[in-house]
């Protein structure tokens, strides 16, 4: 574990520090968070929220062992992240445990979580093929021209809690292997497997201060935005806090990268096998509790295939099994807090109250996870929804699923184009004609093709369009390494003993 457990007033059992130039601190601004156990709502923990003094330590920490780690050779730290691989998969139950325990989500989507950050652990362990450089000799008379990718420096992330391991893997490995040092800023909510991230890295050989981790709120986060030494963020959040993200670290001169929220719809057509979608749209509307930025959270019911998919998402919905995520049994767990729990059950009221027809209430759970005290939901299915309500327009970020029903295919495609996100988006159809069409004519960044949810495999990358990405580049992946590296361009000719004298003209390719 990555906290010592220690007896404290009250129901607090344990206390979550930070972790600076390759040791465990403990806060010392003396403010705190509690940190809940979502499947029965007791207190489990409290979480230091460090001060601007405390994140200056973990940025100079950084910025101490930027030279030495920048200057290995690129097959030593690559050397270094396969002991890295190999010691997260020997943690893998312990870390999914954390993940529990802190977050909710049920075992399975849990160990999902881990096996998609360890694949981008495993694509940085082939980083000295990534920063091959381009070569082009003879660009012109006794001239050869080159470039090469070069880190930025000191770096950092700052994740959600609805992916507290994957989102730090999505990041971190690719950075120090660039040979970026780094600063973590965890969620608040769920902060203790960060924190175990950053042990088992230096565990496996990462030096002191090339990976660090500061605990916090946004005093932490307006530090790092703001730090002159900070030369690039990465963040995932909300559309609203996101583009403030951006804004704030461009304005201070950082390369941003901020992913925004999402509405991701799945388009299922006449000729749809209705059974294959609707466990496709069961598992990516429902699992995580819905709290995923790649749930689909409309349904778009083409012609007449409205009725029938209603009735049999209605009994998916109520068939689900809803407990504590230790329970291998558990289809899907609590949400992260009470009070994310009455934002969603205040857009179910507004639902109903804009007209939409509620099939199934989540609010009437009665499952044993009401009684144990957790923050538990069930799944809620609303149909003959329409874009002018608050549930289609908004992301709720729960188990949540509305259906809109459309006439046909171009109805469906001006539906999803018009939403103001574009993260990722699925069409349901046998026809290829109709497969084909939307993937070209979607303005969405990530498209299934009966796959309900397009997350590209570590050797692409991840991101969204419109109000769900601001930055110019997408995460992890080819594109992770570029945000994480600059590019450097080298031209040169060597004495030939021929001199022509000066010449003032500007320098061409003859």
């Amino acid at each position: 574990m990555t906290v010592e457990s220690r007896s404290l007033e009250g129901p607090t059992h344990y206390e979550i520090g930070h972790f600076i130039a390759g040791a465990k601190i403990a806060g010392s601004s003396g403010r705190w968070g509690d940190v809940a156990q979502p499947a029965t709502g007791e207190i489990q923990a409290r979480v230091a929220f460090a001060c601007n003094e405390e994140v200056d330590q973990a940025v100079d920490a950084g910025e101490r062992a930027f030279g030495e780690w920048s200057s290995l050779t690129v097959v030593q730290r690559a050397a270094i992240l396969f002991k890295v691989r190999e010691l997260l998969r020997e943690h893998r139950d312990e870390l999914a445990t954390l993940l529990v325990r802190e977050h909710g989500k049920v075992w399975g989507d849990a160990q999902g979580e881990l096996a998609r950050g360890f694949e981008v652990v495993d694509f940085a362990c082939g980083i000295p093929h990534l920063l091959k450089g381009e070569f082009s000799e003879q660009v012109g008379t006794g001239i050869d021209s080159w470039s090469a990718r070069q880190p930025l420096g000191v770096v950092a992330a700052i994740t959600p809690f609805n992916f507290p391991a994957m989102l730090p893997l999505w990041t971190v490995p690719i950075a120090i292997a660039c040979g970026n040092t780094f600063v973590l800023k965890p969620s608040e909510k769920d902060p203790s497997c960060g924190l175990r991230l950053a042990e088992l890295f230096h565990e496996a050989g990462v030096p002191d201060g090339v990976f660090n981790v500061v605990n916090g709120d946004r005093e932490a986060v307006d530090r790092l935005l703001e730090h002159p030494k900070i030369a690039a963020i990465s963040f995932v959040g909300s559309t609203p806090v996101a583009e403030h993200v951006y804004q704030t670290g461009s304005a201070h001169n950082k390369r941003m990268q901020a992913l925004g929220g999402a509405k991701n719809h799945a388009v299922i057509m006449p000729d749809a096998d209705l059974d294959q979608a609707v466990d496709a749209l069961v598992g990516a509307a429902y699992g995580s509790a819905g709290e995923r930025c790649m749930a689909i959270s409309v349904a778009v019911a083409v012609g007449d295939i409205g009725d029938a998919l209603v009735e049999r998402l209605v009994s998916k919905v109520r068939a689900l099994k809803i407990g504590d995520g230790m329970d291998r049994d558990s289809e899907m767990g609590p949400l992260i807090t009470d009070q994310h729990r009455e934002r969603v059950e205040s857009y179910i009221e507004l639902g109903v109250q804009e007209g939409a027809e509620l099939v199934v209430d989540g609010r009437e759970f009665e499952g044993e996870g009401a009684q144990s005290g957790g923050f538990f939901l069930g799944g809620t299915l609303f149909d003959r929804v329409t874009p002018a309500m608050s549930i289609y327009r908004d992301e709720i970020f729960g188990p949540v699923l509305p259906v809109v029903r459309v006439a046909d295919f171009d109805e469906a495609l001006e539906l999803v184009n018009k939403h103001e996100y574009g993260n990722g988006t699925a069409v349901f159809t046998r026809d290829g004609d109709v497969a084909r069409t939307f993937a070209n004519r979607v303005e969405v960044g990530m498209v299934g093709l009966n796959i309900a949810i397009p997350v590209p495999l570590a050797f692409h990358s991840f991101g969204g369009w419109k109000r769900s990405l601001f930055g110019g580049h997408h995460i992890y992946g080819p594109e992770g390494v570029r945000f994480f590296t600059r590019v450097k361009t080298m031209t040169s000719r060597w004495p030939t003993g021929i001199r022509t004298g000066p010449d003032l003209a500007f320098p061409s390719s003859t």
